[in-house]
């Protein structure tokens, strides 16, 4: 409101007897008990100062001590603007005969001048983001110095919320921590708040569990920008008090676009938890094959080049496959996640866990019927190894969506399935049919009867995964707990 102006100033009065260009001597701030600041000019006379004094209509009016008739013409010129949201400030000014300034504002004599009102209109997009918000479980709080009439109105604009309650901030100051927590319960909009006021506000949320973000472009925005668990500050027009208080600083100073980077972030955390749970359980059956030949002295089925190949594949499935995964279709409709949630939670690793335990009991069950039939150990290798890559396929589009099947997994948009499929099975042709690195895999020529007991291992992989996602979708809608990849966030 300052800059707006100084520019209004420059543009109109300049080169008028009503134009000042010299910097203030002295300025009596804002403060709790006077809403209101004084800025003290030099005149030709080192004894006379000109004062020049702007705040909240009723502060200002306290400091010209008008009577109640007047303050009352005044409140309503006031509310009159403020429902209109208009942001209103009181303007007067004074003199002041001495060498010695007084210690208080009050003590000044003043001329209330009138009032100054300000149009600072919502963007067009924030109604939207406002909703799109309160469909996610993220809940927007209004906490202002502006007038209770200004909020209300600016509220209704952007359909801020149902409630239509306002608390002040002298109202705020009355209340004790536990009253005012519960006042939170239902109050959607502060007004008149001072800083330490906005403080409180922000501690009261964290203390009841709430992961707070708070928005701010001013000096007085910066104590609860800085104790906030995300501090989002003003790129455009914000301070730098607001800016280095910040945790984050928008650039577009656009409400929208923290909308967007919640449904990033929400995104980003959905691809983490993906490809951790496809890491857990690709390696369930690695460790299987490598260890129960080795306990129950079998021919060796993974050499140790077959788990440096299968490395290989995994690493890019969880780096390109994963991380360019869409965002699901409920990602802005689920409430958010507990603070407690990880990807690394039990919960959240048993069903994958289990996967991988499916994937390699077929994976030993093959072995055990392709021994009985006589087949060479290069052959049961070949075909083994067959289907574990394979079979992690399978599991990149089983934990694409654990709800959904493997084939809606093959059909939903990401392009780099197909890439990723193309180069499995460009490696299969390559590692089976060049003698060197047959060779060196310890793989027999491929022939008939293995190639069918290699797919018939994937189709028993593939069976075993939907018997598996079936049953978990059946247990958790009985116990009411959805799968870990519709976590809410």
């Amino acid at each position: 409101m300052e800059k707006a102006i100084q520019t209004f100033a420059r543009q109109w009065l300049k080169d008028t007897e009503h134009w000042h260009s010299q910097a203030p001597e002295f300025q009596y701030d804002l403060s709790a008990e006077i809403l209101a600041m004084t800025q003290v000019f030099s005149s030709n006379d080192p004894t006379q100062h000109l004062l020049a004094s702007k705040g909240a209509p009723e502060a200002v009016a306290d400091l010209c001590h008008l009577p109640t008739a007047e303050r009352d013409i005044i409140h309503q010129q006031v509310l009159s603007m403020a429902e209109r949201g208009l942001r209103v400030l009181g303007i007067a000014k004074g003199q002041w005969q001495g060498k010695e300034l007084p210690p208080s504002q009050h003590d000044f004599s003043f001329t209330f001048l009138g009032l100054v009102g300000f149009v600072d209109p919502p963007r067009a997009e924030v109604p939207a983001a406002i909703a799109e918000c309160r469909a996610a479980g993220v809940r927007i709080i209004m906490m202002t110095g502006d007038h209770p009439a200004t909020a209300r109105a600016i509220a209704q604009q952007v359909n801020l919320s149902t409630r239509t309650a306002v608390m002040t901030g002298a109202e705020v100051a009355a209340l004790s921590d536990a009253e005012l927590h519960e006042q939170l319960q239902h109050v959607d909009m502060f007004t008149r708040l001072q800083p330490e006021q906005k403080l409180r506000l922000v501690q009261i949320l964290q203390q009841n569990g709430e992961v707070v973000a708070m928005t701010g472009d001013g000096v007085n925005d910066a104590p609860a920008l800085k104790a906030a668990n995300i501090g989002i500050a003003m790129g455009e027009r914000g301070t730098d008090v607001a800016r280095e208080a910040a945790a984050l600083v928008l650039l577009d100073d656009s409400f929208a676009s923290i909308v967007a980077a919640i449904r990033q972030g929400r995104r980003i955390y959905d691809n983490i938890t993906k490809a951790t749970a496809f890491t857990f359980a690709v390696h369930m059956p690695i460790i299987v094959l490598a260890l129960i030949p080795a306990l129950l002295h079998w021919p060796i089925l993974l050499l140790p080049v077959h788990i440096v190949l299968l490395e290989l594949l995994i690493d890019p499935a969880c780096s390109i496959v994963f991380e360019a995964e869409p965002e699901a279709s409920d990602i802005m409709t689920r409430p958010p996640r507990k603070l407690t949630d990880s990807p690394f939670a039990f919960n959240t690793l048993l069903y994958p866990l289990l996967q991988g335990i499916a994937v390699a009991e077929v994976l030993l069950l093959g072995y055990w019927l392709l021994d009985g039939q006589s087949f060479q150990a290069g052959e049961i290798r070949g075909a083994m190894f067959m289907g574990l890559v394979l079979g992690l396929c399978l599991l990149i589009l089983a934990n694409r969506d654990a709800a959904r099947t493997l084939l809606h997994g093959l059909t939903a948009s990401n392009p780099w399935i197909w890439r990723m499929f193309g180069a499995v099975g460009l490696l299969l042709v390559v590692v089976f049919t060049v003698p060197v690195l047959r060779d060196i895999m310890g793989f027999s020529i491929m022939g008939i009867p293995q190639l069918v007991a290699g797919l018939a291992l994937v189709l028993g992989i593939g069976v075993s995964l939907e018997i598996l996602r079936w049953v978990s979708g059946h247990v958790k809608r009985a116990y009411a707990i959805r799968p870990y990849e519709d976590h809410p966030l």
